[in-house]
This record gives C-alpha cells, sequence and structure tokens, in this order.
C-alpha cells in the first residue's frame, strides 16, 4: 500500500464567533467557520478574489481556549487533517461535510500585522483522532461521535 498524508495548513478569519459543546462524555469540542481568500487575475487581466469557507473542529482543551479566545473576525492559522463524515438530517435527506480537525490553532494578532501570534500548545491530542492501536479498540473521534452530537448547521454559511 502507498503511504499517504492527510495534512492542512490554512489561515483565514472565522466567520462567526465559534461554538463550544461537550460530548455526553465530557470531552469539549469547538466548531467555527474560517473564511480564506484567493486572489488572482482573470485571463483578460482583471483581479479577481475568491473565497473558500471552511469549517474547522477542535477538541479537548483546545476546544475551551478557542472558545474563550477567539470571536467573529478573529484571524488563525490552523493545522490539522481533513475528515468527511456523512448523516442523516431530520428530513430525511443525506448530508455531508468534509471538515478540518485541527491539531494546532494559532490566534493571529489584529491589524493583519506580521508579528508572531498567540498558538494554542497543549500536548498533542492525536489520542483522540486516532485509533488505539496497542488495545484495538478505537479511540473517541468526531466520526465516533453521534450525527446529533456534531450535526454541523443545516445552511451553507454563504
Amino acid at each position: 500500500m502507498a503511504a499517504s498524508l492527510n495534512r492542512v495548513f490554512l489561515m483565514g478569519n472565522l466567520t462567526r464567533d465559534p461554538e463550544l459543546r461537550y460530548i455526553p462524555s465530557g470531552q469539549a469540542v469547538t466548531s467555527f467557520t474560517i473564511a480564506c481568500n484567493r486572489t488572482y487575475n482573470s485571463p483578460a487581466g482583471d483581479k479577481k478574489e475568491e473565497v473558500s469557507f471552511i469549517r474547522v473542529v477542535v477538541w479537548a482543551r483546545k476546544a475551551e481556549v478557542c472558545n474563550e479566545f477567539l470571536k467573529k473576525g478573529s484571524g488563525v492559522f490552523v493545522e490539522g487533517r481533513l475528515q468527511s463524515r456523512s448523516w442523516e438530517a431530520q428530513d430525511g435527506t443525506k448530508r455531508s461535510t468534509l471538515e478540518v480537525i485541527a491539531q494546532n490553532v494559532q490566534f493571529l494578532p489584529r491589524g493583519g500585522g506580521r508579528g508572531a501570534g498567540q498558538e494554542v500548545s497543549m500536548p498533542n491530542d492525536d489520542a483522540i483522532f486516532e485509533d488505539n492501536a496497542e488495545s484495538g479498540t478505537p479511540a473517541k473521534s468526531a466520526a465516533g461521535a453521534s450525527a446529533q452530537e456534531l450535526r454541523p448547521d443545516d445552511e451553507v454559511p454563504f
């Protein structure tokens, strides 16, 4: 089997305040959406801008810290991995999403400055995201929680 890599680096601004929840086990989970802008020149030479809205999920103590310090408009640099999941909505339709499970979140300074931001530096929480190979039992993950616990907004933010 070929080696694979699932690593994402994003920088953008929160489109609204983070949302903190606790799953039944007591684990904290915060979600927020960031807007990432891309500027390019069209074939006609016009300067164009494209915006992508990306959902980010943060677990454990990092989730609580993000909820405490971030708000709509805050700049962040996120390092994590992509995860897709699907569920059945209350109206019976099938839904799916692709989101970033953050492993590191760096708070960027206000005003678009180039100075170093404040990083949420805590022990690596990879154990929440990956199977426990020694015991053979899967650890708690976003996919392991019920769809009701982690169901994203039914409306797309754009």
